[in-house]
């Protein structure tokens, strides 16, 4: 926790004095004050949201629009092209689409949404990268491009498999969407985003509201009985579960999408022998891994006992091993499973599932199993 100056320095969200109402921790976070838990804690949290529904507040995320300045969606689509190993111009209206920015070698700046509105492009980006985000698409796309920041707006995240139920109430064609679908809808009166997507593996929806109306939304969502509010702790088990990603531990500008095991996000339009290979920064290094490969791959683990092996934890391919093969980005108990689990980089030809290295561990080399991913099936309504 920060005090005095350092505390009132923080940002805070248009459901900050929510979150206080409702017991809510509060702790740092990408320079925001947020909830890390309520009352019930984080695996209560973690429990309740894979049986019934949470409700996260990620109005500290950015939340940007493209234009392009000819008036064509189109325009718009092949220059945010130049900067995401994506196929934008092929994803249709009304659907979202996972993205990451690169740089000139390869490395992941950020990783995004990006959501075909129509006539305009939507983009999620993460909190403490918002700033540079937006610096970075003025500095490639000012030229054909209208880059608009959205602080004006609050994003709150409804996941579990009550989500529909309880959105339902809202609107009754929530149910029409299926997985990665977008819809403009009017909720509450409200003008709002609602994207069938989430970052916990569970169905859910990530809702982009007038930050005016976001606390009396996030209140008649708590009315509903399934539903509860969710803090940062519980979000980073459930993603671990998952097995995404966290921006800055497991992918960073020393990772390509590649080494992050994420070029299932990359269509096959834009590598090698597509019908738009590359054009983007860093496209050299990321055609000619995908064609020959890696030396490192992120992957999943199962330490066995019941101790969490955490971030930044060396591995080693023996329990007597000199020489460090690799790292743990993110680790921790998985509630759903009762036991610890993690991810993290290995040499590719030490990376195949079933091998079991050692993490060292306060002095102790602890082994872990390499395991496939997600650690829980996801529930995406596709």
């Amino acid at each position: 926790m920060l005090a005095g100056d350092d505390a009132a320095a923080l940002k805070r969200t248009p459901l900050h004095a929510l979150h206080l109402a409702r017991g809510g921790k509060m702790v740092p976070f990408a320079g925001y004050d947020m909830p890390v838990q309520f009352a019930p804690g984080v695996l209560k949290e973690h429990l309740h949201n894979r049986a019934h529904a949470g409700l996260f507040d990620v109005s500290h995320m950015g939340q940007i629009e493209l234009r392009a300045k000819s008036g064509k969606l189109d325009d718009a689509a092949r220059a945010l092209e130049r900067l995401v190993p994506q196929d934008i111009a092929a994803l249709p209206p009304g659907r979202q689409r996972y993205a990451q920015f690169t740089n000139d070698s390869g490395g992941i700046l950020d990783d995004l949404m990006v959501t075909n509105l129509g006539d305009r492009l939507f983009l999620v980006v993460n909190a403490a990268c918002k700033a540079e985000d937006e610096a970075h698409l003025r500095a490639h796309l000012s030229e054909t491009c209208e880059i608009t920041a959205l602080p004006e707006r609050a994003l709150l995240a409804l996941q579990g498999p009550k989500a529909e139920a309880a959105l339902g109430h809202f609107c009754a064609d929530i149910g029409k969407l299926r997985f990665m679908d977008v819809a403009e809808l009017t909720l509450m009166g409200l003008r709002c985003y609602v994207s069938r997507s989430g970052y916990t593996g569970e169905d859910g929806f990530e809702i982009s509201v007038p930050a005016d109306g976001a606390e009396a939304f996030a209140q008649a969502l708590l009315d509903h009985p399934d539903v509860l509010p969710i803090g940062l702790g519980a979000r980073d088990s459930l993603r671990l579960e998952a097995g995404l990603c966290l921006y800055g531990h497991d992918i960073d500008t020393t990772t390509s999408p590649v080494e992050s095991g994420l070029s299932w996000s990359i269509q096959k339009s834009r590598r090698s022998g597509g019908a738009r290979p590359g054009g983007f920064l860093g496209a050299s290094a990321i055609l000619a891994q995908l064609d020959q490969g890696t030396a490192r791959i992120r992957v999943g683990f199962r330490p066995e006992g019941r101790a969490p092996v955490r971030e930044g934890a060396t591995l080693y391919a023996g329990a007597d091993a000199a020489e460090p093969i690799g790292a743990v980005t993110s680790g921790g108990f998985g509630p759903s499973l009762n036991a610890p689990v993690a991810m993290g980089y290995l040499p590719t030809a030490q990376a195949a599932i079933g091998t079991v290295v050692f993490a060292e561990v306060r002095g102790q080399r602890l082994p872990l199993r390499v395991a496939a991913m997600p650690f829980v099936p996801n529930t995406y309504k596709r």
